[in-house]
């Protein structure tokens, strides 16, 4: 890595550092003040803690933290991801769980929402805030995003099916032991949750990116460096300017959004770059396994459109 690549990446990873701990602490006040003290169960891992620590009192007779579950799931998730996935995104995923799972041992459990169908409400907002941020800003708040990219590794499918089985089997457990009220605003939470994350950063796992520059040597070498994806250039023409450009069209998955926008910013801060939601991709898309196999020089990208 260059002095400069070093120089650039110190900023980042302050303003990552910062989103870590923020989020962690809006989960924090999500799961202590609104979710624990109502029996209401947001989805995921967490939701899983939750009543494993709910379980916990009818087993042994005294209820283990939900923080000691959640600090549990994500050492042997993030252990995994490491082993299978690598990357720093792996690192302060878990990095992130971990700090959620102390901050809610540490905080004091109190109910601040008098009707259970606001603390549901509130709870998601607050879930969603801290997962769409994240994500916004290259990271997640762990769990299912490391799962994700196990299972995309593994066999090249998406976790959507893992994450509505987990959700659901959450809700379904949550009735029938805890009752079905509970059960329907835990359900109100998570569709909460999953409003907010797409109001903030898109739901979808790839991503359609139009990069408008007059640097399209230097930037296309970058972007193929450090992201390792096929780009189609495209002749462009300014029609107030009437400067001659191109337009980089490239697929990215949403985990190198970040990324890619800071590269972008770097090499050309007046590059314009549009992002669409992509609904599906049909022909060669490379996993993180090829990726990393063309970055160590093992394999070429094949000739054509590749990502």
């Amino acid at each position: 890595m260059t002095i400069k690549k070093i120089q650039n990446s110190i900023p980042q990873l302050v303003v990552q550092l910062f989103i870590l701990i923020f989020t962690a602490l809006l989960e924090v006040i999500a799961m202590n003040m609104f979710l624990n003290p109502n029996h209401i169960f947001t989805g995921g891992f967490n939701g899983i803690s939750q009543l494993l620590s709910i379980a916990s009192k009818h087993l042994f007779g005294f209820q283990i933290n939900t923080g000691i579950f959640i600090l549990l799931t994500s050492i042997v998730i993030g252990f995994f991801g490491w082993k299978m996935v690598g990357s720093r995104f792996t690192i302060l995923s878990t990095a992130n769980s971990v700090l959620t799972s102390l901050f809610i041992v540490y905080f004091p459990v109190i109910n601040i929402a008098k009707s259970v169908l606001l603390a549901s409400l509130f709870s998601g907002v607050l879930m969603g805030l801290a997962t769409g941020l994240s994500m916004r800003f290259g990271l997640s708040t762990g769990g299912m995003d490391i799962i994700a990219m196990i299972v995309q590794k593994k066999t090249g499918r998406s976790v959507g099916v893992i994450s509505n089985t987990i959700n659901a089997s959450i809700v379904l457990i949550a009735g029938i032991f805890i009752g079905w009220p509970n059960a329907l605003y835990t359900l109100i939470g998570i569709f909460a949750t999953g409003q907010v994350i797409d109001a903030i950063y898109t739901g979808q796992r790839k991503l359609t990116t139009l990069i408008v520059t007059e640097k399209a040597d230097l930037l296309t070498k970058a972007l193929q460096d450090e992201l390792v994806r096929g780009i189609t250039i495209l002749p462009s023409t300014g029609a107030f300017s009437h400067h001659e450009s191109s337009t980089l069209f490239m697929v990215i998955n949403r985990v190198e959004l970040y990324e890619m926008e800071n590269i972008v910013r770097e090499i050309d801060p007046h590059a314009f770059i549009d992002i669409l939601s992509t609904v599906s991709v049909s022909g060669l898309w490379l996993d993180p396994d090829r990726q990393a196999d063309i970055k160590k020089g093992k394999v070429k990208i094949d000739a054509g459109n590749s990502n």
